[in-house]
């Protein structure tokens, strides 16, 4: 609980559900007819709309990025240490919209939603859905916010994937990408991991083949265990040793397989906790949206062909640690770029936090982001707007 809300916070902040009621066609070929978004935004939009950032959220993200929704909560928005008055996204400056995507389990439309066909949850017959599809559905929110073209899309991770695919699909209507711990594709080592945690949820006897909603069931064990796979991928060797090296619950071996390690127990808890408020069926699906993502799929597998309609300037992000979207990934990216002979500026951190690391106070990470986007301040907030 709050005493004070912190002078550099957006502060109280509510989402709200937009409505849309123009049909949506997925790359999958399927339509939905209509569909909800929940949307957040900090800081004002100016008479010229051309401060607005838009921020793409991560696997198990959602739309409240930062600020707090009631003096009682215990933490802020997943990037709060980013987003607000004085810090690198500056809402003094800069019209904030961070949304929870398609698919979501956090108010937008997803397989836990109501299908009005049928009145039950989507379930298993919610549409698989793909980065693209994400980010026309997020054109539809920027013509509703009156957003012409975003002065940057940032994103770390799966949301970098969004932030890339936005300078390709529609290059006019973004002037900055910033793409954070990100890659423009998965490994086969990522994919492999993506269907481990699938097939665990999927083994889950409360699975049921996606349909457990109908009978107020929840595949725990499998989340759980889906969520204990991804944590382990998401922070390096160093950062998971000095957490907990091989620290003991007690003092003797228990012979028995209770959590017996640090380690362990840590794990079982993030686990459960994570499934008690994530949907099964969207982990799924968020989980094949990035195995599929692959912008250069169609040029050949060259990605500087991929990447030459962009028109925006590019800021890629790397972490040396993290071993999931390894600084390898992203200078792929940095060299495409060069070759299709757009701008673009590349800061690799010595961190130790591994994936993670996108979202903690890396001071030379939240130094370089904060700089980029004062650059982005003077060009969209004080009229010298170009590419």
């Amino acid at each position: 609980m709050l005493d004070v809300i912190p002078t550099d916070s957006v502060g109280l902040v509510k989402p709200k559900v937009v409505y849309f009621d123009q049909s949506l066609v997925l790359q999958c070929g399927q339509v939905l007819e209509s569909y909800n978004l929940v949307v957040e935004t900090y800081g004002e939009l100016n008479e010229q709309h051309s401060n607005a950032v838009l921020i793409c959220h991560a696997l198990s993200g959602h739309h409240h990025a930062a600020g707090f929704h009631s003096i009682n909560d215990r933490k802020p928005g997943w990037w709060d240490n980013c987003i607000g008055p004085d810090k690198a996204i500056d809402t003094r400056h800069f019209f904030v919209v961070s949304l929870n995507n398609l698919g979501g389990c956090h108010g937008s439309t997803g397989p836990a939603s109501i299908n009005t066909k049928t009145g039950k949850a989507w379930g298993a017959d919610f549409p698989v859905l793909t980065v693209e599809d994400w980010v026309n559905a997020q054109v539809r929110l920027a013509d509703m916010l009156g957003v012409e073209c975003w002065a940057a899309v940032v994103g770390g991770s799966l949301g970098g994937m969004q932030a890339l695919q936005w300078s390709i699909s529609y290059p006019d209507r973004l002037r900055h990408a910033v793409i954070i711990a990100s890659a423009a594709k998965l490994s086969a080592q990522n994919i492999a991991f993506n269907e481990v945690a699938r097939q665990a949820i999927m083994a889950d006897e409360g699975f049921l083949d996606g349909r457990y909603l109908d009978e107020n069931q929840l595949p725990k064990k499998g989340l759980g265990l889906a969520r204990m796979i991804g944590h382990i991928t998401y922070l390096s060797e160093h950062a998971m040793g000095k957490k907990f090296g091989r620290e003991m619950m007690s003092e003797h071996y228990g012979f028995d397989y209770d959590a017996q390690f640090q380690v362990e127990s840590y794990l079982r808890y993030q686990g459960a906790a994570f499934s008690e408020h994530f949907d099964a069926n969207t982990y799924l699906l968020m989980t094949r949206a990035l195995d599929y993502f692959d912008p250069a799929a169609d040029h050949g597998g060259i990605l500087s062909k991929a990447l030459s309609p962009a028109r925006a300037r590019f800021l890629l992000i790397s972490f040396t640690t993290d071993w999931r979207f390894s600084p390898e990934r992203s200078r792929e990216i940095v060299t495409a770029l060069v070759e299709a002979e757009k701008e673009v500026s590349y800061l690799e951190i010595e961190a130790p936090q591994g994936h993670d690391a996108f979202l903690m106070d890396i001071p030379r990470y939240i130094n370089g982001l904060k700089a980029y986007m004062q650059d982005v301040v003077r060009e969209s907030c004080q009229g010298e707007l170009s590419w």
